[in-house]
């Protein structure tokens, strides 16, 4: 049979001169060597081995079922445990975010009153306390996880379309675009959607901007990440400019509006804008999850991804739709926010590895999480003002993301 040789010179001959042969061989007895003045003509045919010994020792190093199989179960399980994690963190967030703030309701009572409300049995609060939880603290509380949700799954998928870690949604001029379609309704005091004026010209202004960059940078067919995003450079720009004529040219209560709608806040959250964004927020991070697959097989390069039957052009612009509708929806209805989508993506990296099957889902949950944390501080930290939430996350971003690169680059010994 494969690997046995009835003459034990030949045996020997066959181990010495085939490594892969080993481990055939060792599943049967050890025999003793045989005479070491065996005739060369007997030991030559032996050297090469036979059929069945050759095809047994010889798994392909990445089909390694142990290996695979060890590896996959334990990302899956600290996939789980994160995601867990990230839900349970989330919901006490938001309960601790209900019930603190100028008029305290204590945990227990917001509980009650949310099973109230939910048919659960609970008790309602007293008048005062009602109003104050339903139509101040819970609309902000879900402004701010669906902002969150959808900046966090935002930078994601453009750091994945981008192969680019830097990446994030205001490299494109999306944020910028949303801003100057805002600051023109109230610069000009457009009020033709009444209260919904603001948030349909940011809408409307981040789409355009993303559309028009990506039609720019095009050339021959195709696009360049390199084109796109020097565009989106260009564009920012003239985005700024844009803004600082609006303010330049605005009245004093103009100007305030304009300038605290720019820092990022979300005090003036209502259920109305909720509602306003929820349909985009619910869409984008619902369609995102499905684009996972093919952004893993995307990160490998667009030769090989092509080859593997990926319509790189075709994903790139329906993930950017996808990422201007998250984007352009958040910054209509909470500002400027910045960091977010870019340091989520960071630190999920850091705890489950580059997949995207995770990473895409799992940041939304942890923009979430950062947002919902952030708002919280923003409202409490300097009672009884109220700092500017993308004042906040920027102050607090910047020093962990220089921190991440000097991680990043003494992890690497230097950049290329």
């Amino acid at each position: 049979m494969s690997g046995r040789s009835p003459q034990g010179a030949e045996h020997t001959a066959a181990r010495r001169s085939d490594p892969s042969s080993r481990s055939a061989s060792e599943e049967t007895p050890r025999r003793a060597p045989g005479p070491v003045g065996t005739a060369p003509g007997t030991t030559a045919p032996a050297a090469a081995p036979t059929p069945g010994t050759a095809a047994e020792p010889e798994p392909h190093p990445r089909t390694a079922p142990g290996t695979r199989t060890r590896g996959t179960g334990t990302g899956t399980r600290r996939a789980a445990l994160l995601s867990t994690a990230l839900v349970a963190v989330l919901a006490l967030l938001a309960l601790v975010s209900a019930g603190t703030g100028a008029y305290d309701i204590p945990l227990g009572d917001v509980l009650a009153s949310l099973q109230h409300h939910l048919g659960l049995g609970g008790a309602p609060l007293d008048r005062v306390g009602e109003s104050v939880l339903w139509n101040v603290r819970l609309p902000r509380v879900v402004l701010a996880l669906l902002v969150g949700a959808g900046l966090g799954c935002a930078g994601a998928l453009m750091q994945g379309v981008f192969g680019n870690p830097l990446a994030e949604p205001g490299v494109i001029g999306i944020s910028a675009g949303a801003a100057v379609g805002a600051v023109a309704a109230i610069g000009l005091g457009l009020s033709f959607f009444g209260n919904w004026t603001i948030t349909v010209c940011a809408f409307v202004a981040g789409l355009i901007t993303v559309s028009s960059v990506y039609l720019l940078s095009r050339n021959g067919g195709r696009t360049e990440v390199v084109t796109l995003i020097l565009t989106g450079i260009a564009v920012n720009a003239f985005a700024g400019a844009l803004i600082g004529l609006f303010v330049f040219f605005a009245d004093s209560g103009q100007v305030n509006q304009i300038t605290f709608w720019q820092l990022g806040s979300l005090a003036q959250a209502t259920w109305p804008k909720v509602l306003a964004v929820l349909p985009c927020a619910v869409a984008g991070l619902l369609v995102a999850p499905f684009y996972s697959r093919r952004l893993d097989l995307l990160s490998l390069g667009e030769r090989p991804a092509r080859h593997l039957g990926i319509d790189v052009e075709r994903l790139r612009l329906s993930l950017i739709l996808v990422v201007a509708l998250l984007t352009a929806a958040a910054v209509a209805v909470a500002g400027v926010i910045t960091f977010i989508g870019l340091l989520v993506p960071h630190l999920l990296r850091m705890a489950n590895g580059p997949g995207h099957r995770f990473l895409v889902p799992g940041s939304a949950l942890a923009g979430a999480v950062v947002l919902v944390a952030g708002d919280l501080a923003a409202r409490t930290l300097a009672q009884p003002a109220e700092l500017p939430l993308g004042v906040l996350t920027a102050l607090l971003g910047s020093p962990f993301f220089f921190w991440l690169l000097r991680r990043t680059r003494r992890k690497q010994g230097g950049w290329a």
